[in-house]
């Protein structure tokens, strides 16, 4: 203990309070003598000079000594017992922060499930960080009560000080340094005293202290602060300010913000993987005393996203508390409930805060704990099915948006996607199946439904990512392990496009089309997507019936996947759907999988040979001039398809090789630009004028001052 005691004495005196204290004694000393002189009193002088050797006996080393390791030893056991949130509502202050350094360490062991909670009674410990936080408020207590004590032991003394030395005896300790809150605010009739207001000096103080030294002191201090800012409008909560100003709530939570992951990255820095992952800081002595404080601080950040409505300080926190994930990514409590409110912000939020959460739970999915992988991409696939139960022209771009963000976050560790990638189309082959053996409303419900489409669509956006040429040269030409789901996913979706062949049903075909387009576009692998797409076209030209006149506005096959039935047999329907696939035919043969074929003008023949006989047939009969709009699409795609055909066979007319040679055949078919073929120059007309359309439909939609034209 002695050897701890002098430790205690040298941290004391490095603070410059110990200098402080023996001048101020020395300082009684003197005027005390003086007093004895002036009376003359020898007797009475001996007796002082037994007092003063009692006072004394604090201002020297020695004694001093004892004096802290005897409260170091009354301060041990005021931990005992005592939760997180009672150790960041200032608990520990009525103690010293001096405590032995060998039990501190071992009690502030990794966290796990059973002992995280908030309300667990562990023993606070801190590291030699922190043993100097506390020491002027407690060496100014001790002066504070000897200078209460004194009118008792020496009446004559306090009366001279009252008349020759005030300012001695106002002592306030607070003075010297911010008012800390500690356990002891409770008096002995157990009413609570009122907590302090806490000022932008006080802020800015600690500030300076967070920048300039990266004191941990003043991080404890901000944090309990922040604690009180979270927690100020909830009943039953023993808090150590008082919030009463909205500029000094908003300076508080942005330093406790930004601040924080700078002096923890200072204390305990992290150690960046090459391939992007991190690796939880070192169980040091020092982070292991952090643990709790840090657990509670992010609990609270927590707590704070489900109050905050400021767009900007949404985003803030989000972002700021991202840094933090590897501190607490030990703790499977934190990464779920940060998890749930990343998730719930990402799904609902405005578009700048549902991209600091994606990039929140990118760092979670970050960890080099797999668990945590696994929890992330689960909960993100559920989190996007559960958000796109219903479609509108309002909420399509957030879908979007969150499937993109999400495969992004899928793609990052293929051989732990495909697990949850095979099981969750397995779910879709498993809802298809079932459809088709019963064959009743209800089974087809299970299908025809957006959460379907969407999830069809997800899945075809991942497979498209992991397997796109550029993210295999990124790979060093390895393939990836998602690649064997390429096959299920596109036989699922083309047996979901033949389950209801009627014409009510034809915006979701065209929906699941879109997504087989994408995915072979990316991965140039040939899909047979021109059966599912004839048999829409050719009922469009068919003149067994004449449509019907409507005052509908054209149906928008974005946000649509059944038709409403006053649309069916309606002209605005069938040209719609004649537009529609159309173009989703150009973007197919004008795919590098068909297109860039060396065989594209034999693929080609039946195809124009059935578009060309159904527009003549459109022409026939009484009914043929209401089909005129279909056709003169058909017929516009049918000579460019030709004259592609043509630019083809002028392009493989000189080449030296047989069909026999794949691997020529391969480097001819990659020397291959689609985008300067007359099909592929048609397309990019095509996505022009639909994107131009589509903005102007937009600004409409928002009230501006827009013209629509065709």
């Amino acid at each position: 203990m002695g050897k701890k005691a002098v430790k205690a004495t040298r941290k004391f005196a490095a603070s410059g309070q110990l200098k402080k204290v023996i001048q101020a004694r020395k300082k009684h000393q003197e005027i005390r003598k003086k007093v004895e002189r002036r009376k003359g009193k020898g007797a009475a002088s001996g007796k002082d000079k037994g007092k003063d050797k009692e006072i004394k006996g604090h201002g020297g080393e020695e004694d001093e000594e004892d004096e802290i390791e005897m409260e170091e030893q009354d301060a041990g056991g005021k931990f005992k017992g005592m939760s997180v949130d009672d150790f960041l509502g200032g608990g520990f202050m009525a103690g010293s922060d001096e405590e032995e350094e060998d039990d501190g360490v071992d009690d502030a062991s990794d966290l796990d499930d059973n002992d995280e909670e908030e309300g667990s009674e562990d023993e606070v410990s801190d590291n030699e960080s922190f043993a100097d936080v506390d020491n002027l408020d407690e060496d100014g207590e001790a002066h504070l009560f000897e200078l209460s004590k004194l009118a008792e032991k020496d009446p004559e003394f306090y009366k001279y000080l009252q008349e020759n030395d005030r300012e001695l005896l106002q002592f306030n300790p607070d003075a010297v340094e911010e008012i800390s809150m500690s356990d002891d605010e409770m008096d002995e009739g157990g009413e609570e005293e009122k907590a302090p207001v806490l000022t932008l000096e006080v802020v800015r103080r600690w500030s300076k202290a967070l920048l300039e030294h990266r004191s941990l002191r003043a991080l404890r201090k901000l944090l309990i602060a922040f604690r009180a800012a979270v927690h100020m409008n909830e009943e039953d909560q023993v808090l150590a300010w008082t919030i009463d100003s909205s500029k000094v709530y908003n300076k508080l939570v942005t330093t406790a913000l930004k601040f924080t992951p700078v002096v923890l990255e200072h204390h305990c820095p992290l150690k960046e993987l090459p391939n992007g992952k991190f690796k939880p800081p070192a169980q040091t002595p020092k982070f292991k005393a952090l643990q709790k404080l840090i657990l509670s601080y992010f609990h609270n950040v927590i707590h704070l996203l489900g109050q905050l409505t400021d767009t900007s300080l949404i985003q803030l926190a989000v972002s700021e508390s991202s840094k933090l994930v590897p501190y607490v990514v030990g703790s499977r409590k934190a990464v779920k409930a940060y998890l749930k409110a990343c998730l719930d912000l990402w799904s609902s939020a405005e578009d700048n805060v549902r991209i600091a959460a994606f990039l929140a739970i990118r760092r979670l999915a970050a960890s080099t704990d797999e668990s945590v992988m696994n929890l992330v991409l689960k909960n993100t696939y559920l989190t996007l099915v559960r958000s796109c139960k219903s479609t509108n022209a309002h909420n399509l771009p957030s879908i979007n948006l969150m499937k993109n963000s999400a495969s992004e976050i899928y793609t990052t560790d293929h051989a732990t996607a495909y697990q949850h990638a095979f099981g969750y189309i397995r779910q879709l082959a498993i809802l298809l199946r079932n459809s088709m053996r019963l064959k009743n409303k209800e089974a087809y419900k299970q299908v025809y439904n957006w959460q379907y489409v969407h999830c069809v669509d997800f899945w075809s956006i991942v497979l498209a990512r992991a397997c796109d040429r550029e993210a295999r040269i990124e790979r060093g030409g390895e393939e990836s392990e998602l690649r064997a789901l390429m096959y299920p996913l596109v036989q699922v979706t083309l047996g979901a496009i033949k389950l209801i062949p009627t014409s009510r049903s034809y915006p979701l075909h065209l929906h699941l089309s879109r997504s087989l387009l994408h995915l072979t576009r990316h991965t140039r692998i040939y899909v047979p997507l021109a059966p599912c797409l004839f048999p829409i076209l050719l009922s469009t030209l068919s003149a067994a019936s004449k449509p019907k006149a409507s005052t509908l506005r054209p149906l928008d096959f974005e946000t649509t996947i059944r038709a409403p039935q006053q649309y069916l047999k309606t002209r605005v329907y069938n040209e719609g759907l004649a537009e529609e696939t159309t173009f989703l035919l150009a973007e197919y043969l004008s795919s590098e999988p068909v297109h860039a074929s060396v065989a594209f003008p034999e693929v080609i023949v039946p195809l124009v040979m059935m578009l060309r006989k159904a527009v003549k047939g459109s022409k026939e009969g009484k009914e043929g001039k209401w089909k005129a709009k279909e056709a003169g699409l058909v017929k516009a795609l049918v000579e460019r398809i030709e004259e592609s055909a043509r630019w083809v066979e002028g392009k493989r007319k000189n080449v030296g090789f047989a069909p026999g040679k794949p691997a020529e055949v391969e480097r001819w078919e990659e020397g291959v630009n689609v985008e300067e073929t007359p099909l592929g120059k048609y397309v990019k007309v095509q996505r022009k004028t639909r994107e131009k359309r589509r903005k102007l439909v937009e600004k409409a939609r928002d009230g501006e001052d827009e013209i629509l034209e065709d």
